[in-house]
């Protein structure tokens, strides 16, 4: 059974469990789901991240650039985006003829999708970014001389005064292989809308449960993006994806919302996102989904590719992001609450064979946690939390993540077969 680490969870929808949650295995055949960004030769990850990345070889041993990639987007249209122009659909009425009984059709005219379109682009395109990131690179063939690997992705300015929100796997990159490793990143440039300027930027803050991250550069009067409500999203709207894919600066991708509050599983990591049909690019993570109002309503992070497969992207909500922006903004990190627990899901046959309860079982528990002062032992099964039953770790974290730091929550244990009730206070992580 996979050890839930307790530590490691996200504030906004489902945890992401890092050291090995339980989940539904992906069963279907010949897909991948690839985080933005993918490999010439066969990745780890079913996910693929959405950044370019170009890695030196000597020439003569492998003799070609690795590289890596990824995507997102769509929408309609609003009055205020065409100034006196009105964004109802149109209809015209024609007639035709079948077996000598007359049918009415109506036609719906594309000319208003057509505006809301370019309206859209026009209001989200000078907010978007491209971003290119330099790694140092460990490999077996470069022992004596230092050598770097680019990688591109997209961001979002969400501030007049520079900062801009985009994912963190384009800053730190965990591709590796038998043949070389990629280190930190060690320049980070920023390229805004109609603006060939290279702008140095600066790493505000990293986190890598939720694949957000800020960073920020020396210039003002920037035009920040409006950020919509993504609670509001429905299945069916239009939406539109905008980005840098394959370094094509700020292309623009329509779709639909395929779907909301889907879970994916990448690298044993759950995340909750928006599902939609534009186009999947390498190179558009980092970058916004946007709906008919132009407002950004998500961040594109992952696809899903493989045979057959046509039209799986995701987007992180952009209200999941709000708090975790503001305390990268404030802290250069995510403050979480923190019970300092390590365990293992109990499930009914598990917990008869182990003459054991339902429950989540404790296997460690951290040193000074808010855990141990509260007298939570290993071996005890968890049971209760907050007076809620419980039965895996992600119901304890979407419980813990609903209080703030400092708040006290109640837990109830079966230690030895007798039930106890404990009262911790959650820790900053």
């Amino acid at each position: 059974m996979n050890e839930n680490n307790q530590n490691n969870q996200t504030n906004e929808g489902k945890p992401i469990i890092i050291n090995g949650n339980q989940q539904k295995e992906n069963t279907q055949k010949n897909t991948n789901y690839k985080p933005v960004g993918e490999f010439n030769y066969k990745p780890k990850s079913n996910f693929n991240f959405g950044i370019n990345i170009v890695l030196p070889f000597v020439s003569g041993i492998l003799g070609t650039s690795l590289v890596l990639g990824v995507c997102f987007g769509v929408p309609t249209i609003k009055k205020q985006f065409l100034g006196s122009q009105t964004s109802t659909l149109s209809t015209t009425t024609t007639q035709s003829t079948t077996n000598n009984n007359n049918i009415n059709t109506n036609l719906v005219s594309l000319a208003n999708y057509s505006e809301t379109g370019t309206s859209v682009a026009a209001k989200v395109r000078p907010s978007i970014v491209g971003i290119k990131v330099e790694y140092s690179v460990n490999s077996i063939f470069y022992r004596n001389s230092p050598q770097t690997a680019t990688a591109e992705g997209s961001g979002i300015i969400i501030s007049e005064d520079g900062y801009i929100l985009t994912n963190n796997h384009i800053l730190n990159s965990s591709s590796s292989s038998y043949y070389y490793e990629l280190g930190e990143a060690t320049k980070v440039s920023v390229y805004l809308y109609n603006d060939s300027t290279e702008y140095s930027a600066k790493v505000i803050g990293t986190d890598e449960q939720t694949d957000l991250a800020v960073i920020k550069i020396d210039k003002t009067g920037l035009p920040a993006a409006e950020l919509g409500d993504s609670d509001a999203v429905q299945v069916g709207e239009f939406a539109m994806a905008i980005g840098n894919p394959l370094g094509m600066e700020n292309s623009v991708s329509a779709g639909i919302i395929s779907a909301t509050n889907r879970q994916v599983t990448s690298d044993g990591k759950v995340f909750t996102l928006i599902q939609t049909d534009a186009a999947i690019n390498s190179g558009n993570s980092g970058g916004a989904l946007v709906n008919s109002n132009g407002q950004v309503i998500g961040i594109n992070t992952l696809k899903l590719q493989g045979t057959g497969v046509e039209g799986l992207g995701f987007a992180i909500p952009i209200n999941s992001t709000k708090k975790i922006t503001e305390d990268l903004i404030q802290y250069n990190k995510v403050k979480r609450p923190y019970i300092g627990i390590t365990g293992k899901n109990l499930d009914e046959a598990t917990a008869r064979a182990n003459n054991l309860v339902i429950g989540v079982y404790v296997l460690r528990v951290d040193d000074f946690s808010a855990a141990q002062k509260a007298d939570v032992r290993n071996g005890d099964v968890i049971i209760e939390v907050d007076g809620k039953k419980i039965t895996t770790m992600e119901e304890i974290n979407d419980i813990k993540n609903s209080h703030n730091i400092g708040d006290e929550l109640k837990i109830k244990v079966n230690r030895n077969g007798t039930e106890k009730e404990l009262t911790l206070t959650l820790q900053e992580q």
